[in-house]
């Protein structure tokens, strides 16, 4: 089967095929500045990479011109469209409803739609992808993938607030938890790692990009994680702030920020950014922090602080700790991160192998030493593969 795989953003479609049960990706890309004057399309195949701009007035033309190259004779990879068989697609909330991945229907349509005002900047336009895949497709299998169904498994005293209960009787307002996709996944690869079943592995997975979070994983199913109800609450990350006194809100309320204000501050302006004054991108934080800049030093080592700090508190949830999983860009690609978040846990078992921590490599490795008691793991995440596997199942 070949399985067409969607991530759909505001003014965006990422995008991958893949040969299912294979799982060998033929064909990706991404078109960009949909609804601009000139959108453009980077599509690679084993062969080549091809550039392409035109103009994507709508998410429709944008997946008209992705399926037209993915068929034409110098860029494509399939004679004719039919030769999909199915569409995944990303979609970031699934509220309490979605345990995991679906069929797309009427009902799922409209269930993302009443969840839009919980993931405002994202489940609309993942909503607005469905429906122009549907378009250009109307007779292939659809199914929504969401970055919340993994975290479904949460105990109430893990994502409940301790507001008053009637706000979340009205409201719904809880821990969701989000990066479920890329935590599922490589839970899942952890498990054949340690070589164990899934439901008996304890391990802390920890998705460190631009956003961050952390899951405790207690018998193969997610038990408490850093997101709250937005991606805002956990991890220090690219520009939010992470975990904060709420009453600082009200503070600076008095003092004259408006609600705007305060949003834009804690979501686009904090965390590494905000702490640094230089950049959100841990890279460049890391040369100024070598060159002596302290400010771009002292956001380093808030993050990693505050990595190591949920380490200890879902040590502490999951009982018997297995291993740590680090994904995610910076996790994947950063050792001094990994080095020092697991420097002076020797106490909880963990010990770092320097050698295979700094090893230059791509693919999953372990890096703790033999005579570590828990497993520390660097496991590329794919959230797309973790898709278009949930896609070929239910769409077979």
């Amino acid at each position: 089967m070949k399985i067409l795989v969607i991530n759909a953003g505001s003014s965006s479609i990422k995008y991958q095929m893949f040969e299912m049960p294979a799982e060998k990706v033929v064909a990706k890309g991404l078109l960009e500045k949909i609804g601009e004057e000139t959108s453009k399309l980077t599509h690679t195949t084993d062969s080549k990479e091809h550039k392409i701009e035109t103009k994507a007035a709508d998410h429709s033309a944008g997946m008209k011109l992705i399926l037209d190259t993915l068929v034409a004779p110098q860029t494509g990879v399939i004679k004719d469209i039919s030769e999909i068989n199915a569409v995944g697609h990303r979609v970031v909330h699934g509220g309490e409803e979605f345990t995991a991945s679906c069929i797309i229907n009427e009902h799922v349509i409209g269930s993302i739609e009443r969840f839009a005002d919980l993931a405002p900047l994202h489940n609309p336009p993942n909503l607005t992808g469905i429906k122009a895949a549907q378009k250009a497709l109307p007779k292939v299998p659809q199914v929504a993938c969401f970055d919340t169904a993994f975290h479904t498994t949460l105990p109430q005293t893990a994502f409940i607030y301790a507001l008053p209960y009637d706000i979340y009787e009205k409201y719904r307002v809880r821990k969701y938890g989000f990066h479920g996709t890329s935590h599922k996944y490589i839970t899942q690869r952890a498990a054949v790692m340690l070589g164990k079943k899934l439901e008996d592995i304890n391990i802390i997975t920890c998705h460190l990009g631009n956003g961050c979070s952390m899951a405790a994983v207690k018998n193969g199913k997610s038990i408490d994680t850093s997101m709250g109800l937005t991606p805002l609450e956990g991890l220090v990350m690219g520009t939010r702030t992470g975990d904060f006194d709420p009453a600082i809100l009200f503070y600076l309320a008095d003092k004259g920020y408006s609600v705007d204000d305060l949003n834009t501050m804690c979501n686009k302006k904090s965390g590494l950014l905000g702490i640094s004054g230089i950049s959100n991108d841990m890279r460049n934080l890391r040369e100024q922090a070598e060159k002596g800049d302290k400010r771009a030093e002292l956001a380093f080592d808030i993050f990693c602080y505050r990595i190591k700090k949920y380490i200890g508190a879902y040590t502490a949830v999951v009982g018997r700790l297995d291993a740590i999983v680090f994904t995610g860009g910076i996790g994947e690609n950063t050792p001094i991160v990994r080095s020092q978040t697991c420097g002076d846990l020797e106490q909880i078992g963990v010990d770092i192998d320097e050698a295979a921590n700094t090893a230059k490599s791509r693919s999953e490795r372990t890096i703790s030493s033999s005579a570590s008691k828990v497993k520390v793991f660097v496991i590329p995440t794919n959230e797309e593969l973790a898709i278009a596997q949930d896609t070929f199942s239910l769409a077979k």
